[in-house]
């Protein structure tokens, strides 16, 4: 039931946040046509926020709207132990792998490439945000060409109103909402948010229709 009234909460969100600015200009997608992919291999990301959970925490976030996208996204937990049973855990080392022995070890024919810019809770004297940022690149491990980058960001901050009751009332609830996102993890739904956002195909900006969705084909425009 928890899982149930998490997943609304997160439909709810999307649908309130859909439409926030994102400054995203138009995407040149032909490469992306060209290249014709059907799988796409999930890296860990790197983590350049000071969250030590920020990695695992948005990976976990990125497998459904990739999918929902069109795509088989190869199981990241699988990949992940991979890299582990080989010796390599670090997501800039996993990074580094060449292009060639990805393909060699996995068969798939594209990599994602994420970067976690930004994760966690700043309590900001009148204000308490949770605010996660993340950039992707999509890279053919056929041929080495970049197909497709983007980049979102997500706010428990985006459409609100501190401006009543008051400083003492602003100051009371940004500290009340700090403890509350620290206790329940907020920053995993935020996550949740940026991924789609960034990756959901049928906006300018995100990814491709894949080959597995109805909509292949389409654009952001139809």
């Amino acid at each position: 039931m928890k899982g149930f009234f998490t997943s609304i909460t997160l439909a709810f969100a999307l649908i309130l946040t859909g439409c926030a600015k994102n400054n995203k200009q138009l995407t040149d997608y032909s490469a992306f046509r060209d290249s014709k992919p059907r799988s796409i291999l999930v890296l860990p990301p790197v983590n350049q926020s000071p969250d030590v959970n920020a990695s695992h925490s948005f990976l976990s976030t990125v497998t459904m709207p990739i999918a929902e996208s069109g795509y088989y996204v190869f199981p990241v937990a699988v990949v992940e132990e991979t890299f582990k049973q080989n010796g390599v855990t670090s997501p800039d080392d996993i990074r580094a792998t060449p292009l060639k022995k990805l393909r060699d070890i996995f068969g798939a024919d594209t990599v994602m490439y994420i970067t976690v810019t930004g994760y966690g809770t700043s309590y900001q004297v009148v204000n308490s945000d949770t605010r996660v940022t993340a950039t992707a690149r999509l890279v053919d491990l056929r041929s080495g060409k970049e197909l497709w980058k983007g980049g979102a960001t997500a706010s428990t901050n985006e459409g609100q109103n501190n401006s009543g009751g008051g400083l003492l009332g602003i100051l009371i609830t940004a500290a009340v909402t700090q403890i509350a996102n620290s206790a329940t993890e907020k920053a995993h739904d935020i996550a949740g948010i940026t991924s789609a956002r960034m990756f959901d195909a049928g906006t300018n900006g995100g990814l491709l229709y894949g080959p597995r969705s109805p909509k292949f084909g389409q654009t952001a425009q139809q």
